[in-house]
């Protein structure tokens, strides 16, 4: 989607007045040839207003919704589900939770998740909201092909646009894909703090297990696509010589 240049630089100006663009993407980190092409272009990446955003100490949640394309980010946020929540713990940290339940033991200390987002965190968010029509309800609204979309999800990405539309057509909140693509934290997002390991301990013990085997089946699969993709490039360089 990304953002109007002109709308940017409104932005901009309105939040720091008397920088610099030299300062601003030195402050950000952001290239300056960067900006400038992106700026030249008209279509400022959601990326770099994120980076500068922090820079200038204002949360990049609440300057997207600053701009028409982010509208749905404004009002009061809606609170991830459950199976958000929960979809955001990597696999390695679900598996930690089904052996601290089986055998707690003494002075061991309590599970502390990674951060977010995780190896499969797109991919997992999209199955948390899926009723099994989410897909095609997706390719329907944005007119990107099943084939691209699953793409996105193996490769875990996901542009903000396609993240938003996931949302609006599952009924959920707008934050849930731009926190499980990482383009904000689930901080900057308003999850309240703790939300992830909470929504973890109210699961049963069945659930919980369930949960970990189909990661782990996931997880195989993807082990074994690459270890294929892997063996077969091999195949090729040796038939090169």
């Amino acid at each position: 989607m990304s953002l109007p240049s002109k709308a940017f630089q409104r932005w901009l100006h309105g939040i720091a007045p008397n920088t610099s663009t030299a300062d601003v993407c030195r402050f950000s980190g952001v290239k300056r040839t960067t900006l400038a092409q992106q700026l030249v272009r008209g279509k400022v990446a959601e990326s770099s207003l994120v980076s500068i955003s922090r820079a200038f100490d204002m949360n990049p949640f609440d300057a997207l919704a600053q701009f028409e394309a982010y509208a749905a980010l404004r009002g009061t946020p809606v609170p991830p589900t459950d199976a958000e929540l929960v979809s955001q713990v990597s696999t390695t940290d679900l598996l930690r939770a089904v052996v601290e339940r089986s055998d707690p033991g003494e002075g061991v200390p309590p599970l502390v998740l990674a951060e977010t987002p995780h190896g499969s965190s797109v991919r997992n968010w999209v199955d948390a909201i899926d009723d099994g029509e989410l897909r095609h309800r997706v390719s329907g609204s944005t007119g990107i092909a099943p084939q691209n979309f699953s793409a996105h999800l193996t490769a875990n990405r996901l542009p903000p646009e396609l993240a938003l539309a996931t949302s609006r057509a599952a009924g959920v909140g707008p934050a849930g894909g731009l926190v499980a693509s990482g383009l904000v934290t689930e901080a900057e997002a308003g999850w309240p703090p703790g939300a992830r390991r909470d929504a973890l301990d109210r699961m049963t013990d069945g659930e919980l297990a369930l949960l970990a085997g189909e990661r782990l089946q996931a997880l195989g699969k993807a082990l074994r696509r690459h270890e294929h993709e892997l063996d077969h490039s091999n195949r090729i360089w040796e038939n090169l010589g």
